[in-house]
């Protein structure tokens, strides 16, 4: 039986499946949910063999372990020729002129924020709803970091709080791809281009991903990703910087690429400096990994294929369920590649009294385990390490030290009406890495249940610790 058969074939009435109704009192035949002593839609045990077929990530092959058995064999895990000839091989699947690769994700924006120049005393904006490696580097530059909102429809950057937040000591926007959903980039871009701003694409939930055609990372100044083992470009513990600018990508180099400065800018370069790397880091990233992620480049657009024919799917089989909302790109040849970590909206308004962090574990219990969660990255503007902390011992914190009189991140930054509240509204999506129809379809049963008897959940308390249960909600005046 399809999922719109078992919705029919259950005798519920098509009303029974949205939020603001008394659901279960439609038949008057209300099913216990497993998360309140009801018997599961899935057990533990076929749940464990879902996850095993379904689930499993990444998807390593043969060529995958050739390739590191290679680089063991030779004893070249730290040299350079795999790696280079993955950034090259990279650079051409992204459409980038240059891509370095980098020891992983954090690293890689760190050198981003230094190849484009932030010094301190610059302020660099970035949405408040991300995870810190998408600013930090710019603290360890001695810039500051003045967060913006998000837009609640796709999670990214909301350009006109962007704008409002651009100061004369503004120098970049850093921009996140978040949960796999591209930025609006053509309305970023002006904003940018109008105040003389450097771009920086965080891409590390959505390589590959399109923006009305253009691969994410190719449209602002540098793009930098994570291609860590959780990702959807998943390669082990790595991260790639990209550009199409000669100067960033040699400042790169000059930053952290100990062994490859000699051979990039000619012995009359390097003379003075030797090989001494300008940032004191060796950020080369270990061959063995690069050796996957030539193997990986092979497969990962035809894997992103199965995984947006699986999700897309899911989403349809939701439809019915208005209190459940998708969030997918809106422009024409934009997509989230992989779906990583993907979210969507629980709008609280059609279900008074139900916490989304209860609505996850519930239909988690359905599912034999924990598939569903609730919430996302907390507000990086409520942490005092972007405000208060002397993280460097010299009597002030670095957002203070260089700015003047007066002035303060924590001001500059105000209020973020959506990213305080967005944690609240979001429901993370079971991420399906092989599409098998029975198994969504068993899912999509499990949701239904709940959904059908949301009822049962009005006004139970989340468990202690739960979700974003452990920072408060209203931390800053």
């Amino acid at each position: 039986m399809d999922r719109r058969g078992f919705i029919k074939g259950s005798g519920v009435a098509a009303a029974a499946v949205v939020g603001g109704g008394a659901c279960a009192s439609v038949t008057g035949n209300a099913e216990k949910l497993a998360y309140l002593g009801g018997t599961p839609v899935i057990s533990k045990d076929e749940s464990n063999a879902i996850a095993e077929r379904i689930f499993e990530w990444p998807i390593v092959n043969d060529a995958m372990r050739k390739a590191s058995d290679n680089i063991l064999s030779r004893g070249k895990m730290s040299g350079t020729d795999v790696t280079k000839e993955f950034e090259r091989k990279f650079a051409a699947w992204n459409g980038t002129k240059y891509a370095l690769a980098c020891l992983n994700g954090t690293t890689a924006l760190n050198t981003a924020f230094y190849a484009i120049g932030i010094k301190p005393g610059d302020e660099v904006i970035c949405p408040s709803i991300t995870m810190w490696a998408s600013c930090m580097g710019v603290v360890n530059l001695g810039g500051t970091v003045v967060f913006c909102d998000i837009k609640e429809d796709d999670l990214t950057i909301d350009p006109k709080s962007f704008e409002e937040h651009v100061t004369p000591r503004t120098k970049a926007v850093v921009v996140v791809h978040y949960m796999g959903s591209p930025c609006d980039m053509d309305a970023v871009m002006a904003i940018a281009k109008k105040h003389n701003l450097k771009v920086v694409e965080d891409v590390s939930h959505a390589q590959g991903g399109l923006y009305k055609g253009r691969k994410l990372g190719t449209i602002g100044d540098i793009g930098a990703m994570s291609l860590m083992s959780g990702k959807s470009f998943a390669i082990g513990e790595a991260g790639m910087f990209v550009t199409d600018s000669l100067e960033y990508y040699e400042k790169a180099i000059r930053w952290g690429m100990y062994a490859r400065i000699p051979g990039t800018f000619g012995v009359e370069r390097t003379v003075r400096t030797l090989d001494v790397p300008f940032g004191g880091i060796k950020n080369r990233l270990n061959q063995c990994t690069a050796a996957v992620g030539i193997e990986q480049l092979k497969k990962y657009d035809a894997e992103c294929a199965v995984i947006e024919t699986a999700m897309r799917y899911w989403w349809d089989g939701l439809k019915d369920i208005d209190f459940l909302k998708i969030i997918y790109p809106k422009w024409e040849n934009s997509n989230k590649a992989g779906w990583y970590s993907s979210r969507g909206l629980f709008l609280t308004e059609r279900v008074p009294g139900v916490d989304n962090r209860v609505f996850a574990k519930a239909v988690s219990a359905e599912l034999g385990k924990g598939y569903y969660s609730a919430g996302c990255n907390f507000p990086l503007h409520y942490s005092s390490v972007f405000n208060d902390e002397d993280i460097f011992g010299n009597g002030l914190p670095p957002s203070k030290r260089y700015l003047p009189a007066g002035v303060t991140s924590a001001k500059t930054t105000g209020r973020l009406p959506v990213a305080e509240g967005i944690n609240a509204r979001l429901i993370g999506d079971p991420w399906f890495k092989r599409f098998d129809k029975a198994v969504v379809d068993r899912f999509l049963e499990a949701i239904h249940k709940v959904a059908r008897n949301i009822d049962q959940l009005r006004g139970v308390e989340p468990p202690k610790g739960s979700g974003y249960s452990y920072w408060p909600a209203t931390k800053r005046a």
